[in-house]
């Protein structure tokens, strides 16, 4: 089943869905843009739990509980450093997409938001990025009814719709 896919811009700490997609480093403890305030609203039982997990390679993805944001839970999922995207980066990028919708698929999640992965410290060109974010949700096979595109301004609000 292909999920509905909307855009929206918002604080993904803010929205009531199943699951937000946090775009981890490899360590999963935290760090700057959205990892970090995702970090900041659910509380410190997040960095504990995710202390649990090892960490995270490029293009996987890992479960915790969401603690204090509105999320059941949050799935985090490690995107790829942009090098000019001869290294694999797409692949990756599509990876981290397609890997944290079978995340959900297996925690029972039917509503899942994407925050923008590696467009911010990674380097990955937005339009790029929103391009391989939508055809992979469209691409996938999941349970998860419905796909919320988090853009952090209105630039990314705007390559979301375009591409919708």
């Amino acid at each position: 089943m292909t999920p509905l896919l909307r855009a929206l811009r918002a604080d993904i700490t803010t929205l009531a869905v199943d699951a937000i997609v946090n775009a981890a480093n490899s360590s999963l403890l935290g760090g700057g843009g959205v990892d970090g305030a995702i970090h900041r609203a659910a509380g410190p039982e997040l960095l504990h739990e995710c202390r649990l997990l090892g960490g995270c390679r490029t293009g996987e993805a890992k479960a915790t509980g969401g603690h204090d944001l509105p999320a059941r839970w949050v799935i985090h999922t490690v995107g790829p450093v942009w090098r000019g995207g001869q290294d694999g980066e797409p692949e990756l990028l599509a990876a981290c997409y397609r890997r944290s919708l079978e995340v959900a698929d297996e925690l029972g999640a039917r509503s899942v938001a994407f925050p923008a992965i590696s467009t911010g410290v990674y380097g990955y060109p937005h339009a790029a990025a929103a391009d391989i974010a939508v055809r992979t949700v469209r691409e996938a096979a999941t349970a998860v009814e419905e796909v919320v595109l988090v853009a952090f301004d209105d630039e990314q609000l705007g390559l979301y719709e375009d591409r919708l």
